[in-house]
């Protein structure tokens, strides 16, 4: 059983991904790191995954890296837990399917890197956000200033990380960071509702769309395009597009299988 994380499944082919370090604001630790690797890797490889959420037990969401255990260690020792941060950040920006942050405190340094890193987020309206690196002597090493630009812009970005200004969730919601703030006792309800509305839909439909948004930032219009109609030719051959069309001529909800 993880230490630092807990994965549970709260409706079929959802699952939720929750730090688990309340004690100290769920700081990213080496274990931690290496738990979320292995917890996003085997999540990558089910076939019935549908949807992830991740978020925070207790007050805060995750609060950055654990400066105590950092306190006093080697260049050779930060480096080497960095490069299992790296393998954590790369494995759940792998993950085939949605990953939709739910942001219920404080998102802090590797915990606004990950949230940045998730496909979209949710957060409470008491949630807090920042990258406050640059007070430390470094920079976000995972992901978080290209992640922070293609979301809220590149002024917005070099502002937010050149002081290291943290920011709220009405403000993350104007930059971009989120894509709606609730309640406190409203997030996960929240969420999950709108996982559940995710895992209703065509999965192979769900993982192309990811797939073909995520990967077609980095190419120009034509061959952007050209990647899309790929993937809409591999989809109007599946059964799912054929349970699609009829359940909508007999009026009744779709049963997709994935097929």
């Amino acid at each position: 059983m993880p230490e630092t994380i807990l994965v549970t499944e709260p409706a079929p082919g959802v699952a939720v991904v929750a730090f688990n370090r309340p004690e100290v604001a769920n700081a990213l630790s080496t274990l931690m790191g290496e738990e979320l690797t292995e917890a996003w890797t085997a999540l990558a490889a089910r076939e019935d995954l549908r949807c992830v959420i991740l978020t925070g037990e207790g007050r805060h969401f995750q609060a950055g890296a654990d400066l105590k255990e950092r306190n006093g260690m080697t260049d050779g020792t930060w480096a080497a837990q960095h490069r299992v941060f790296e393998a954590m950040v790369r494995a759940q920006l792998s993950v085939p399917v949605p990953v939709i942050a739910a942001v219920n405190g404080a998102a802090m340094g590797g915990g606004c890197e990950m949230t940045l890193a998730c496909d979209f987020a949710y957060a409470s309206e008491t949630a807090r956000f920042g990258l406050p690196e640059v007070g430390l002597g470094i920079m976000p090493g995972l992901g978080g200033t290209q992640l922070l630009r293609r979301c809220a812009g590149e002024r917005r970005a070099i502002e937010l990380l050149t002081t290291g200004r943290p920011f709220t969730a009405a403000q993350a919601l104007e930059y971009g960071v989120v894509n709606g703030v609730t309640a406190p006792e409203a997030l996960m309800e929240t969420v999950l509702g709108v996982a559940a509305e995710i895992a209703a839909k065509a999965p192979l439909s769900v993982r192309a769309l990811k797939h073909v948004v995520r990967e077609g930032h980095s190419l120009d219009l034509a061959a952007a395009m050209e990647m899309e109609l790929a993937a809409y030719n591999r989809l109007f051959k599946t059964a799912d597009r054929r349970e699609g069309v009829a359940s909508f001529n007999e009026k009744r909800t779709p049963a997709f299988k994935g097929d």
